[in-house]
């Protein structure tokens, strides 16, 4: 009977972001989002247009998203409300169908899934739009790591509201909930993100990490990517990977059908 001594991969899982990773910044969605953001804070929440700029940069900055600032402040708003005018207005036009993309990712047999901060409505449409909605085993979204609670329940049973009402990344929870909900290992996990508070974040709770959109590594960041079109180039081992791994089930099924023959011949 032939042993056939086999080392565990390196990596299990690709953990992608959305926004600006699967999809250039140029694309204008980032630009249009911001613009809606800004508009949604003046129109439904009253907030003055001369200061409404800055305050949306202080509250992105402290809070991870400027939605989970408003909400840690004290703004009262409804989530879809707010994600139909900040995501459903957006020129998901501007998407493309992407097969270069696609390609790569279906030649990789790892799992691979979706986290964004973003709800299921936008990651579905742009996921639509560049053809590859069926590339992922699952999508972690705001509403995974937000499930819907009655504020008012909590407020009475605590006094007040979560000091953080909306989990997002780049907080620690929001991964560590998110390595919970898909079961994976971080140290086996190659994440893609172009923010770099995501990539410190990521680095710092165990995950492998690339920045994608820039040309040189940053604090925290493993690799860095220009486009995520690069991945073949700046990870071949992947696909190596596969290969040998492919290679190495044959050889343990023929080694099994050898061992079968030899015992039904003694």
């Amino acid at each position: 009977m032939e042993f056939v001594n086999t080392s565990p991969p390196r990596y299990e899982c690709l953990l992608f972001d959305l926004d600006d990773t699967l999809y250039p910044f140029s694309s204008g969605l980032s630009d249009a989002c911001t613009n809606n953001i800004i508009e949604f804070m003046v129109e439904k929440l009253g907030i003055d247009e001369e200061g409404v700029v800055e305050l949306n940069d202080i509250l992105y900055k402290k809070h991870g998203t400027t939605m989970a600032g408003l909400k840690a402040v004290g703004y009262e708003f409804d989530n879809d409300e707010y994600h139909s005018f900040v995501h459903g207005r957006l020129p998901y036009e501007n998407l493309k169908p992407d097969p270069v993309l696609r390609n790569l990712l279906t030649s990789l047999p790892f799992r691979k899934l979706i986290f964004s901060n973003g709800d299921d409505g936008h990651v579905m449409r742009a996921l639509k739009r560049l053809g590859i909605e069926d590339c992922f085993e699952r999508i972690i979204s705001f509403e995974t790591l937000n499930p819907v609670i009655n504020e008012a329940e909590v407020s009475c049973e605590t006094g007040h509201l979560p000091e953080n009402p909306v989990i997002c990344k780049p907080t620690e929870i929001a991964f560590e909930k998110a390595f919970e909900i898909a079961q994976l290992d971080p140290h086996k996990t190659l994440f893609f993100d172009d923010s770099v508070r995501n990539i410190q974040t990521g680095k710092a709770v165990g995950l492998h990490t690339i920045l994608v959109g820039k040309s040189e590594k940053v604090d925290g960041s493993d690799y860095a990517l220009e486009s995520i079109h690069n991945m073949k180039e700046a990870f071949p081992e992947l696909w190596l990977e596969s290969n040998i791994n492919d290679k190495e089930s044959e050889r343990i099924v023929y080694a099994t059908q050898i061992s079968i023959e030899t015992t039904i011949q003694a």
